[in-house]
């Protein structure tokens, strides 16, 4: 900026401070935070909407019937030809960057708490019946990533439903999916959606998919690809837990686990040839539906090679961290878009 211009701003706004300041209650000014509160305040009511100069000087034109339009820099004046020129939605009393401010807060806590921190941050309000509004208006897609998958992890989560007061609380499955250092994306009820928009992902072959031992997890996996294409890989945490599960000799099991950890899934099975035992016997069928999945997870993870599907886990649970807030519960028709902007948060799509 040049100099003669740097000194006029500076000396219009120290005009404006000492305007501002004659009617700024002297109570107010006696703290640091009080000062902020009130300078704030002055420039969203009197200094920044006078910012329309902005508006009109960069899109071109004046034209077409004017409305208010609430943002961070107060209630500007908008007209029609001017929010199609600066892509500002029709009919919206907010502006796009607000509209994004308030997503960002409320993808991690309830629609009251995000209108009392927006109006703490901005100075802006925003009411919670506003908020949830603004929330199930957005067109959220599921993002497309160009880089090729290597390893995809799909786990369930569960969502309370709202149910008729006195009635038990209703708690309904949704899936969650990761691409491993691509993105996540969530799908209530909706295996199909699920899988069309994992299939429109680019893949590499071969494609590692990780999942837990539930025949749903395997079922989308067979509509994720070619069949020779997919790596499928039983999580070895998992497995590891099924096995503790079967009980007894310690040093049994450890045997069966330096089996397993090189993918032999006969020599788990040998050890336990003398024990008859129901755990046994669901353990065992366990293995041979899954052997196929069973591999050498010592080798693969010297490779780099996930063997765990920690990553969906975590997923889950960072998705859990807003539909699970205390005493949430969800229309059934609001579940999915709830969960389109969890991800779309948790993909940095709010901090573009």
């Amino acid at each position: 900026m040049e100099a003669d211009k740097k000194a006029q701003i500076q000396a219009h706004a120290r005009a404006i401070a000492a305007l501002l300041y004659e009617e700024t209650d002297p109570e107010q000014v006696k703290t640091l935070a009080g000062i902020e509160t009130a300078v704030r305040r002055h420039l969203l009511e009197h200094v920044t909407p006078e910012m329309g100069f902005f508006i009109a000087t960069s899109s071109g034109t004046t034209s077409g019937r004017q409305r208010s339009l609430e943002s961070i820099l107060g209630r500007l004046r908008v007209s029609e030809k001017q929010a199609q020129i600066l892509e500002v939605k029709a009919y919206s009393r907010w502006s796009p960057y607000l509209e994004r401010c308030c997503l960002l807060v409320s993808a991690n806590e309830s629609y009251e708490r995000t209108a009392e921190d927006i109006e703490i941050l901005t100075g802006v309000k925003v009411s919670h019946s506003t908020q949830q509004r603004l929330v199930h208006r957005q067109t959220l897609e599921q993002l497309q990533i160009e880089q090729a998958v290597d390893e995809i992890s799909i786990d369930g989560g569960k969502v309370r439903l709202r149910t008729p007061q006195g009635q038990p609380s209703e708690w309904r499955d949704y899936k969650g999916v990761n691409l491993h250092e691509g993105c996540v994306g969530a799908f209530f009820q909706d295996n199909e959606r699920l899988v069309n928009w994992v299939n429109a992902q680019p893949f590499s072959d071969p494609l590692t998919c990780l999942g837990d031992g539930h025949d749903g997890i395997w079922n989308l996996y067979a509509q994720i690809g070619i069949s020779a294409q997919r790596r499928e890989i039983l999580d070895w945490y998992h497995l590891v837990e099924n096995l503790g599960k079967v009980g007894g000799s310690q040093q049994r099991l450890d045997a069966a686990q330096a089996c397993l950890w090189q993918g032999d899934v006969d020599g788990a099975i040998a050890q336990f040839n003398d024990w008859q035992h129901e755990r046994v016997t669901t353990f065992i069928a366990y293995l041979n539906k899954h052997r196929h999945r069973i591999v050498n997870y010592g080798y693969y993870q010297a490779e780099g090679i996930s063997i765990g599907s920690g990553a969906i886990e975590s997923t889950v649970k960072q998705i859990g961290r807003r539909i699970k807030i205390s005493g949430a519960q969800w229309s059934k028709h609001n579940v999915p878009q709830v969960l389109k902007q969890r991800c779309a948060y948790l993909n940095g799509q709010f901090s573009k």
